[in-house]
């Protein structure tokens, strides 16, 4: 039985297997449409989610299954005091896969070691979202034809980001790959990042303040906001939030390839304006998102098509 806590759990052999099933659902989704007939999913979201958790919904619909679950902790036993393990235990009894994003870092994996299904990682606090990371390796995939030789923009909260954490990451094992960490220095990335990921491998990368002098450098560019439920305090989330606003004057510079990737929601990090140029790519990542989560509940269910 494999679950999927952190990215690192895929080998690069078995991302490109799931990218090709992925793509291989774009082209012929009738094939696919009974494919896990009979088998249940659990979706147990103790935080708010809406892309994430519907596109899981809408991944296993697709395949013929069927979804269960609760979208807040609010709604389910843990309101009463029930710990996550016998929450899980429960409710692996009852389907055949679980997908499960929590507040506390560390959450999914205590809940793969309990439970009788497969367990995926929906996002577990500041720590890892390995499905969305699959989303942007497939919309990467997709806009650049491949996955190696990049250089790759991080902008905005690179300090509690879960999605920069997974993605840098997963990008760190192809060749070719540089990393320009733009973020004010409050939000800089952590640096077990930097000394267990980047500096190991001579992965080169720079920490930056400037959106604007680092566009024209960049193949992709990965917004993300700032989160206010990461901070600790009103004045730090206020002081920071609107520090990176992408513009379409801001990209007058950048190269005619750049993709525009963020994971979403934005509030006001992308100007509304840079919808309908041809760099925005975030709406086609959302769509991609639905289709590696297919190709995910397959691998771990074990069906084949």
């Amino acid at each position: 039985m494999r679950h999927l806590i952190d990215i690192k759990d895929l080998s690069v052999d078995e991302i490109m297997d799931l990218i090709q099933t992925a793509n291989d659902i774009i082209e012929n989704p009738e094939k696919y449409q009974n494919a896990c007939q009979y088998k249940q999913l659990a979706t147990l979201f103790f935080e708010p989610s809406t892309r994430t958790r519907l596109s899981f919904e809408s991944a296993m619909n697709s395949l013929g299954g069927k979804v269960l679950g609760f979208s807040e902790a609010a709604s389910s036993s843990t309101a009463k005091g029930e710990t996550v393990a016998d929450t899980i235990q429960t409710v692996s009894s009852y389907v055949d896969i679980i997908v499960m994003r929590h507040p506390k870092e560390g959450a999914p994996l205590v809940a793969s070691r309990v439970s009788e299904v497969p367990v995926i990682n929906a996002g577990d606090g500041g720590h890892n979202h390995p499905t969305q990371t699959l989303t942007d390796l497939l919309t990467i995939y997709r806009e650049k034809g491949g996955l190696d030789n990049l250089t790759i923009g991080l902008c905005g909260d690179l300090k509690f980001g879960r999605t920069v954490h997974s993605l840098i990451t997963a990008m760190s094992r192809y060749s070719g790959i540089k990393f320009v960490l733009i973020s004010p220095e409050e939000l800089r990335i952590p640096q077990y990042i930097k000394s267990d990921v980047l500096e190991p491998r001579n992965i080169p990368y720079e920490e930056v303040a400037s959106l604007e002098d680092s566009i024209p450098d960049l193949d992709i560019l990965y917004m993300t906001r700032v989160q206010r439920e990461r901070f600790f305090n009103e004045a730090d989330y206020m002081r920071l939030k609107d520090t990176y606003i992408l513009t379409p004057d801001k990209l007058k510079n950048a190269k005619d390839s750049l993709s525009v990737l963020h994971p979403l929601p934005r509030v006001n990090e992308i100007s509304t304006e840079v919808d309908s140029t041809p760099y925005a790519c975030y709406m086609r990542q959302v769509k991609n998102g639905k289709f590696i989560r297919m190709a995910l509940i397959l691998k771990l269910l074990g069906v084949t098509v």
